[in-house]
Parts: C-alpha cells; structure tokens; sequence
C-alpha cells in the first residue's frame, strides 16, 4: 500500500481527470491495482512511468490507436516510425505557412498600392474579395493573380482540425417516418416535411431538443420524427410508425446550406473515427437535424441560435460500433 499512489494524487500530480484514467486503462493503455483494504484504483510507479508517457505522446498530438501500436509492440521501430511521420507533417505545415505568409505580404502591398480615392481601384480590390470568396479566379487582379488560386489550396491543406465529436446514444424511440422520398420533393412547400410537422402536437424530444432527423440515403432521403407513447397508426396516417432501434453515434456540427462546410465536417469524422477503436456502421444511415423544440406549433428555440450565431447549425450523426476484437 505504501509503494502505491492513490487515483486521486495521481490525478492531482498530474492534472488529468480521473475519469481519463479509466479510460486510458480501457484502451489497455494502462493498469492499476487495487487492495482488499481500499476500493478505489492504485497505481504503481512503472504505471506512474506509463503514464508520463502517455501524457508527452498526447502533448506530441499522437492519436491513441498510435499510442498502443508503440507500447504493444518492442522495440523502437514503431515510435520512431511515429515520430517520423509526424515531424514530416509538421514540416509539411511550416513549409504552407511560409507561403501563405508571403502570399499575404504580397496582399499587403497590392492594398498598399488602392487609390482609395479612386473608386476604380477600390472596386477591383471588392473584386479580388468576392473572387476569393467565391473562388472563382476571372477578373485582372492588381498583382498576381495566380496568388489566389495558391491561397485556397493552402488553406485547404492547412484546415486539417478536427472538430470538436461528441459521442453519443440516441435512445430507441418510435417514430413517424415519411418513407425514402427525393431530397427536392422533402424541402418543397407541401413537400414531406412540412406535412410531418402539422403533427408537432404528438411529437416528443429525443436528444438535443430535437425531435426529428432526416437520414441520408444516396439520391434520397428519409425525414423520422419521434412521437409520445400511445401515439398510433391512425393518428399519423398516411405516415407510418416504426421503432427506431438508436445506437452510437460520433455527433459533429456544421453549417447548415454551405455544402463546403458540410464536406469538410464529413470528411474530418471519418478520420477522426479512422483514428480511434470505433468504425463506421455501414448498416445504418449518416443523419442530421437542427437544435430547436416546438411548443404548440411554434419554433421556440431555432431563432434564438441562428440570431446568436448568425448562420444555422447543424448537428451530423454518424452511425458507429465498436471494431471487431475490442
């Protein structure tokens, strides 16, 4: 007992929350004792060394599934390989911000060169802002305009955070749904989704304040809204009633109406998912919904987030399990 150090020092040494303990010690990462005198978790000093470890690979930003190749394998071959793949990238990543920093003098000096008297010129500088924006290169910039194109390629390869993922478990629920439909006919007036919504009275909230999810499938889509208990088949006609099964699901936000931004989100989940012990659920579908509840047919939360944050967000759910042998 007195060669062990409880959670709670451990915790507090190294300012780490217990709770990632555990979870370091579910990734097999690592390993406590515990005596018949004292319920909680102990840890000797090689778990102690262990976990210095851990703690300065997660400083070096090493994703956990590295982590346990390096201690699951002898040797030093494995780290270094690590090591070495991750000093290319941060090579990589300087190299982009070196010429981005001169792309941005060499914008420095075209502004340093507007008349700002001459309408002209502020014009053709309004220009090279809504071409950027746009990305479409079509107008004489003053300068070089090859210098655009190369700004969003850089930029692209540098937006490589991940966003802030949540995992989570949308509960069973049962739910109307208005069968697999063509995405245009769901958004139009009348269309699928404004007819599911004249039964808000029966529905009920699931996660987030959310009551509804649109599944994403190929060229089509299915709108699901869930609804209280007792709620039937005639009380919902012509839509029907199904039992959603829920499950775990990896949750991310992004803009709503900017297929950009929803790309982007897409595409950095599926790495982040890549990086850990989950993997996609190929049997069931991506979803997504917006955060807002209905009170008696009136939207009472939606527009008090979009006025905040100035644009609709979006909340992606992505289907995952567990990978085989964990």
């Amino acid at each position: 007992m007195n060669n062990l150090i409880k959670i709670k020092d451990v915790s507090s040494k190294y300012d780490i929350t217990a709770r990632t303990l555990r979870y370091y010690e579910d990734m097999g990462l690592l390993s406590s004792t515990r005596s018949d005198d004292y319920k909680y978790r102990m840890y000797d000093e090689n778990a102690v060394r262990r976990l210095e470890q851990i703690l300065i690979l997660r400083k070096l930003n090493i994703s956990i599934k590295d982590i346990q190749r390096v201690f699951n394998t002898s040797g030093s071959d494995v780290v270094l390989e690590v090591l070495g793949k991750k000093v290319e990238s941060i090579d990589d990543e300087v190299a982009l911000l070196h010429e981005l920093k001169e792309i941005v003098l060499d914008f420095i000096h075209e502004i340093e060169q507007v008349n700002f008297a001459d309408n002209s010129d502020i014009k053709l500088l309004y220009n090279k802002a809504k071409e950027i924006e746009t990305q479409l290169i079509s107008v004489d910039y003053i300068g070089k305009p090859s210098n655009i194109n190369r700004l969003l390629e850089i930029t692209e390869k540098l937006d490589k955070k991940i966003p802030d993922i949540m995992v989570v478990r949308i509960p069973n629920f049962k739910a109307i749904t208005c069968g697999d439909q063509p995405w245009g006919d769901m958004f139009k007036e009348g269309g699928y989704m404004y007819q599911l919504w004249q039964y808000c009275h029966l529905y009920k909230s699931v996660i987030f304040d959310c009551f509804d999810f649109l599944l994403s499938k190929n060229d089509k889509a299915e709108w699901i809204c869930a609804v209280k208990d007792g709620v039937t088949n005639a009380d919902v006609s012509p839509f029907k009633l199904f039992d959603f099964p829920g499950g775990l699901y990896a949750m991310a936000v992004s803009i709503d109406d900017d297929n950009e931004s929803i790309r982007k989100v897409e595409d950095k989940v599926r790495v982040w998912i890549e990086s850990t012990n989950f993997e996609l659920d190929k049997d069931r579908n991506v979803m997504f919904n917006m955060p807002y509840l209905f009170e008696d047919g009136r939207d009472i939360a939606y527009k008090d987030i979009e006025k905040g944050l100035g644009y609709k967000q979006m909340q992606r759910y992505f289907p995952i399990k567990l990978k085989e042998g964990i």
